[in-house]
């Protein structure tokens, strides 16, 4: 348990920090999920829309923080090379 009034509010602010990085890469998994689907599936302007929602998603999570640069950017190199593959 904290001892000072400092180590309790740093406590108290570390708490709601982690829950909204939580809810933060949840919904990243969840956009993730959705847009392999959707290559899986062979829906390319499908895939492409998520796509475009997820690089934004994937950067402002890594301009905050929640995720590294690098891998907002490997994630989205690698969806794109599978979306580039696709025909249609």
């Amino acid at each position: 348990m904290p001892n000072t009034r400092s180590a309790i509010k740093t406590l108290r602010q570390d708490k709601k920090k982690h829950e909204r990085n939580q809810a933060a890469k949840a919904e990243l998994r969840t956009i993730t999920k959705t847009a392999r689907k959707l290559i899986e599936e062979n829906n390319k302007i499908g895939a492409d829309e998520a796509l475009k929602k997820l690089e934004s998603k994937l950067y402002r999570a890594a301009k905050s923080n929640i995720i590294r640069k690098e891998n907002a950017s490997r994630r989205i190199s690698r969806l794109r090379s599978q979306w580039s593959k696709l025909e249609g």
